[in-house]
């Protein structure tokens, strides 16, 4: 049996031997210094921003663990989840430093784009980890350092979107694609709301007399707070940001990456789509994160609610009248898919006062969207955009 399992392990290292070998040699001629908008072959297109979906993939299951490992165990800098992370980074790192090289795969502004997000992803996460050490725990997932990290992510994703955007060759695996990104990018945008969805489960937890965090925990938060462990203790721990930001961020930051999204995929349903895939995702982690032991979240069931209309708005032909009608329409949708939430499953504390100030402010955002789209139309098509599958230029 051995010598067996010594065999298989001697042809699996030359097999891996092999094909990295291959790689290398299939990648070493593009390595050539160039200019952003250089021709891209489109086997080295399609290699780059499968990479670039690895490394989302990687991030966004290492973060949905992370919340949840958070509201259990103290922080670890080796932590399982941040080690997942970190094998996205590394991968973002190493595309960043192509995409900068060589100027293939993005035009300028996607290449800035993705160069001014890594950096300041990057660039948080010492600030962070300073911020840990000396604050310890973060009661928070809205602190600055953060923030930093959300913010880094945004821009990074943004400069792939643009990039796929000018380069993809036009038709449905484009759409696809392109869709996927915009997930990225929406599971980007809320994830410092998962601290109210687990919070809200963790509060419960205590009062049931079974909390999901760890009495060294617990224990730390509350010499934080100089205070005892109390549910007063325990419910400034899990639910730390007042009511009104919860639906806020998800009335306006949520749905204008949906109206985005809609408007540059074009198709019918887009806004759905993407909130029913992140919605569908968080769904399945849920009993995965039970069946481990580790706390669960709320799921927000009810961004739904707030797709769909965002699809039925875009049925509206005059492009003046769509962002108000829409944004009326998107707000009481969403609030009222969340009160329902709430009624019938669990919802993190909300505010239904702050329903008018959502509508407006989703509304000037989507104000800006049609604005800048009918400015874009307008334009000559981007120099830098130039088309795949002609011969790389050295």
């Amino acid at each position: 049996m051995s010598r067996t399992r010594h065999h298989l392990r001697v042809k699996a290292g030359a097999t891996i031997k092999v094909r990295a070998t291959q790689a290398v040699e299939w990648a070493l001629p593009y390595w050539t210094r160039g200019e952003a908008g250089r021709q891209t072959p489109p086997d080295l297109f399609r290699v780059m921003y499968t990479g670039w979906i690895v490394a989302f993939v990687l991030k966004v299951l290492g973060a949905s663990w992370d919340v949840s490992w958070h509201f259990k165990w103290l922080r670890d800098d080796l932590a399982p989840p941040h080690l997942l992370n970190s094998v996205g980074t590394a991968i973002v790192v190493a595309l960043t430093i192509v995409h900068t090289y060589t100027g293939y795969g993005v035009d300028r502004a996607a290449q800035r784009l993705i160069q001014w997000g890594t950096g300041a992803f990057l660039i948080a996460i010492p600030i962070d980890l300073i911020n840990h050490r000396i604050n310890g725990v973060d009661i928070t997932s809205w602190s600055p350092s953060h923030m930093l990290l959300y913010v880094g992510t945004a821009f990074m994703i943004s400069g792939v979107i643009r990039g796929w955007y000018v380069y993809a060759p036009k038709g449905g695996r484009r759409d696809i694609v392109l869709g996927a990104f915009f997930i990225f990018f929406l599971e980007n945008v809320l994830f410092p709301s998962e601290h109210q969805e687990y919070g809200v489960l963790e509060l419960a937890s205590w009062d049931r007399g079974k909390p999901y965090a760890e009495p060294t925990l617990l224990d730390f938060a509350a010499n934080q707070m100089g205070r005892p462990v109390d549910r007063g203790m325990v419910e400034k721990f899990s639910l730390p940001v007042p009511d009104w930001v919860y639906p806020v961020w998800f009335g306006v930051a949520a749905m204008i990456v949906l109206v985005t999204a809609r408007a540059l995929v074009g198709r019918r349903w887009t806004a759905t789509a993407a909130a029913g895939v992140y919605v569908g995702y968080r769904a399945l982690i849920w009993p995965l994160l039970v069946v481990g032991t580790f706390p669960p979240s709320a799921v927000p069931f009810f961004l739904l609610a707030g797709a769909v209309c965002v699809d039925v708005a875009f049925m509206v032909r005059p492009p003046a009248l769509r962002p108000a009608l829409g944004a009326v329409l998107v707000t009481a949708g969403l609030y009222g898919a969340l009160l329902l939430q709430d009624r019938v499953l669990e919802a993190p504390p909300f505010m239904l006062l702050s329903a008018p100030a959502s509508a407006v402010l989703l509304g000037a955002a989507w104000y800006g969207v049609e604005w800048y789209g009918r400015r874009r139309a307008g334009r000559s098509p981007s120099p830098d955009a130039l088309p795949l599958g002609a011969p790389a230029t050295p």
